[in-house]
């Protein structure tokens, strides 16, 4: 995330901000700038021109009147929800206040995880683009009158994420009885919109035996897998080849586990740059633990810029943050054979992402990347491309599962904008 200003008097604000807390000009981002713009009223009600250089004409998001929500939408955009928005399916009934609190929070991860992906130009259909595998959102809340429990997890484009990881407390207890290092909501987000990117960039994009190469074969019995990693656990020496210990329940997960750290580090990253933060340990000789986050080093396709800038920091923060008695920022390591598959995830999403008009943010600050992406892995010499063999169909991954029996689905909704409806009953 980069740092962003008030364009009226130029004060320093925040991602989440509605308003300047210097001058008091209304705020709102501007997805298709990635900028956050000041306000002022349009001649049109509820309309207001950005104070960006080519002074649009914009309308906030409808999901401000719950202050879920601080996006923009062009003047010429018939939808009433922003770009983020509009991949929500279901909400929970937000005329219960500890729900319509808990999906604030929601929104902020989710806002968040939409910036990340919009900066890496990945490809973004909703439900309304593509029915059978838009990337859509249920946020659920369980009914404390039934024993029906709600999983997190990933299905077909579709992601369910249980309202109870929004309460502080709760998550924290699952974090423990997991025996997790690291839970938060913005890391489900990124988690689980790593299984949608394996199905659009690796199922899709035809690089099925590349990712099998590197993370073994996902056509293995995905339950069982589940079922054996919670009975025996993860191997003694998960950290030689696995980011996490769920890393090591399937392919899939080793999958998205890795793809979740990859936003993990692109984002923090670009924190640090903006700040223009530099490593460098008093009295330290060994380079590795040296980092200058404000060069702007060659492009290149190699993730190894991006994991020489991310050790130095990580050991800094995670310092820092041991002096104040808190848990290390980054509680993982960073091994060769993560090293490889990160080194995938950066180079699927180079391929898959969209041709950026300009260059934007850390992904070339630090690391750079082709200026035309190709749009498909090229084939080995001498053979023709050919689309990849059909797969079996896939479960639902679900993660982790609290109650053995997954609830059935969620009932249908038609397709359209985000419905702000009571949470359905499963039965």
């Amino acid at each position: 995330m980069k740092l962003f200003k008030c364009q009226n008097c130029g004060q320093a604000v925040y991602f989440e901000n509605r308003f300047c807390g210097n001058c008091s000009h209304a705020l709102g981002f501007l997805p298709g700038a990635l900028v956050m713009a000041a306000l002022e009223p349009a001649a049109q009600e509820n309309m207001f021109t950005a104070l960006t250089p080519r002074r649009p004409t914009v309308r906030y998001c409808a999901n401000i009147a719950h202050d879920a929500c601080n996006w923009l939408i062009p003047e010429n955009n018939d939808g009433d929800f922003c770009v983020a928005c509009r991949h929500n399916r279901t909400i929970p009934d937000i005329s219960i206040e500890q729900n319509l609190l808990h999906w604030r929070k929601m929104e902020v991860a989710k806002h968040r995880l939409f910036y990340t992906l919009i900066s890496l130009r990945l490809p973004l259909e909703n439900i309304n683009d593509n029915p059978e595998h838009g990337l859509t959102f249920d946020f659920l809340a369980e009914d404390p009158s039934t024993n029906i429990k709600i999983l997190t997890g990933h299905d077909d484009g579709v992601i369910t994420i249980n309202l109870n990881e929004a309460d502080d407390a709760l998550r924290e207890k699952f974090r423990t009885a997991m025996g997790e290092p690291y839970r938060t909501l913005l890391g489900h987000f990124r988690h689980e919109v790593g299984h949608y990117f394996w199905d659009v960039l690796v199922r899709d994009g035809g690089r099925l035996e590349e990712c099998r190469a590197i993370f073994g074969d996902e056509r293995a019995d995905y339950g069982e897998a589940l079922k054996r990693h919670y009975a025996e656990g993860a191997p003694a020496d998960w950290q030689e080849n696995h980011i996490s210990t769920y890393a090591t329940a399937h392919p899939w997960e080793d999958f998205a586990e890795t793809w979740a750290h990859y936003l993990h580090i692109y984002d923090t990253l670009e924190t640090a740059a903006a700040f223009g933060l530099r490593i460098q340990p008093v009295g330290a000789k060994n380079k590795a633990l040296m980092a200058d986050l404000t060069s702007t080093p060659a492009p290149t396709k190699s993730v190894q810029p991006l994991i020489d800038a991310w050790l130095p920091l990580t050991f800094a923060v995670n310092s820092i943050n041991r002096s104040m008695g808190l848990a290390d920022m980054y509680p993982f390591i960073v091994s060769p054979a993560v090293v490889k598959k990160l080194q995938f995830i950066q180079d699927i999403i180079q391929a898959g992402g969209k041709p950026a008009a300009r260059k934007r943010g850390l992904f070339n600050r630090i690391m750079g990347g082709p200026e035309q992406p190709p749009s498909a892995p090229p084939a080995p010499p001498g053979e023709p491309m050919r689309p990849p063999a059909p797969e079996p169909e896939r479960p639902p991954v679900t993660e982790p599962p609290h109650d053995p029996s997954l609830p059935e689905t969620p009932p249908e909704i038609p397709p359209g904008e985000p419905t702000e409806i009571p949470v359905p009953m499963q039965v």
